[in-house]
């Protein structure tokens, strides 16, 4: 039995790894949109992006800029702007201490790319965090998010958000209080595959202080839900696939200036009218 077993986890280990694989050379396909060039990363430094793995930007990029909410989350600590965004190795970019749906002291189009890995998915507006990103982004320049498969994750029980409630929550402007799925959440987060959250108590406490914490998965996307959410912003879908062990990829490009025209009138008339 011990024999099979370990023949069972070689496989399935064999199998991520041949995955994984795959997934690095599709990356290696578009690296073009990353070497030597500018980037923002929102909610980082993150591990998908080291050099070994299979989304390897950090090495390819002349520097990388990071937001982070707070000066310490429950990912990082001892953030600070003085400091600077230690993102890899002998590699620091500028640290900004903001909210990702508001980037008001970066210009238009100051970047070439914009990365984000498991931190779309703990905001409760993801249109407006996506309208910002875009801002900072020039025509052309990549947008790379990796968020959580939910079908391998605590969240599989959850429904995945239609695009229409993302659509309403920026019309309505929602801020990062808002508390709206906390009671779809307890009812069908499983607490089995989630050990940081301890019992069920000790994570409705946490849950209920999520605008200090941001712990919360507040929508839960699939491919086709963030193809809608590129199409909005005039983003050109380069793929959108799952890789093991719990990730969800998607690259894509902002459309030239010129073919934006009619899509920036568009996104104008759209701009949330307050809560």
């Amino acid at each position: 039995m011990i024999r099979l077993d370990r023949l069972f986890v070689n496989a399935l280990t064999g199998q991520k790894e041949r995955w994984l694989g795959k997934e690095r050379l599709r990356f290696l396909r578009y690296r073009r949109l990353f070497k030597r060039k500018l980037g923002l990363e929102i909610g980082g430094p993150s591990a998908v992006f080291r050099r070994r793995e299979f989304l390897p930007v950090y090495a390819r990029a002349s520097r990388i800029d990071g937001v982070d909410f707070a000066t310490s989350t429950l990912w990082e600590h001892d953030i600070s702007e003085a400091a600077g965004y230690r993102y890899a190795d002998g590699r620091v970019g500028r640290q900004f201490v903001c909210e990702a749906s508001n980037l008001k002291r970066i210009a238009d189009g100051a970047y070439d790319f914009v990365l984000s890995s498991h931190s779309l998915e703990h905001s409760a507006n993801p249109l407006k965090c996506m309208a910002e990103w875009t801002r900072v982004l020039r025509p052309g320049g990549a947008v790379l998010l990796v968020l959580p498969d939910s079908r391998s994750t605590f969240d599989h029980r959850r429904p995945i958000t239609s695009f229409e409630h993302l659509l309403d929550d920026y019309r309505h402007d929602r801020g990062e209080d808002d508390l709206t799925h906390l009671e779809e959440i307890f009812a069908l987060h499983d607490l089995s595959r989630d050990p940081e959250a301890r019992t069920a108590e000790e994570f409705r406490a946490r849950s209920r202080r999520n605008l200090d914490n941001r712990a919360l998965h507040h929508h839960i996307f699939n491919a086709a839900l963030l193809r809608q959410v590129f199409n909005y912003f005039g983003i050109r879908s380069l793929y959108a696939d799952m890789a093991p062990p719990f990730h969800l990829i998607a690259l894509g490009v902002l459309a030239k200036s010129e073919s934006r025209s009619t899509s920036a009138a568009v996104l104008t008339a759209r701009q949330p009218q307050g809560r």
